[in-house]
């Protein structure tokens, strides 16, 4: 991991829940359909091994996506996502609606958004990042240019960096030896 800078460390430390995209931040925004029209996308595991450590540690984590798509939902199921939302045009709303339910402050939001489409989150939350090859335009609006592109571990990444922020680190690392 790339050395973070004191402004992001603490933004980080404020972090109380982590929301992303899935096409192009989960996913390398491919999408494969066979020929019997079912839908195949490949998602990185290392995404969804830091989801249980952020979760561990009280962060809530979750999917704004704007396609539905039933692939999506087993993986943010199987993850055991606190929340995911399908389908969404209108992601600021839902956004609202998550500050509004979970009691948060915009600040302690993290969001990953790849696509101008994810702009009205990125400008609203306290911890933006976007994938190394997230769309030129959103880099302009975000905290963070992640070292990962999208579906090779941009979770993962921006989860170490809160997870490394707020000092837990040690304490899963001593869980494991």
């Amino acid at each position: 991991m790339k050395e973070i800078s004191s402004p992001i460390i603490q933004k980080a430390q404020l972090i109380k829940a982590v929301i992303c995209d899935v096409d192009g931040v989960l996913t390398d925004g491919g999408i494969i359909y066979d020929n019997n029209g079912l839908e195949l996308k490949r998602f990185n595991v290392k995404d969804g091994q830091i989801v249980k450590y952020l979760k561990q540690y009280g962060i809530l984590v979750g999917v704004i996506t704007g396609r539905a798509s039933q692939v999506v939902k087993n993986r943010c199921e199987e993850l055991k996502m606190d929340f995911h939302y399908h389908g969404i045009s209108n992601k600021a709303e839902v956004l609202a609606a998550i500050l509004k339910d979970y009691k948060l402050e915009a600040e302690e939001v993290a969001y990953i958004g790849d696509d101008i489409n994810d702009l009205p989150v990125i400008t609203k939350v306290g911890l933006a990042a976007t994938p190394n090859d997230g769309h030129y335009k959103v880099k302009e609006f975000v905290d963070l240019v992640l070292e990962a592109e999208g579906g090779k571990g941009t979770l993962r990444e921006l989860g170490d960096i809160i997870l490394t922020a707020k000092d837990n680190y040690g304490e899963i690392i001593q869980q494991l030896t």
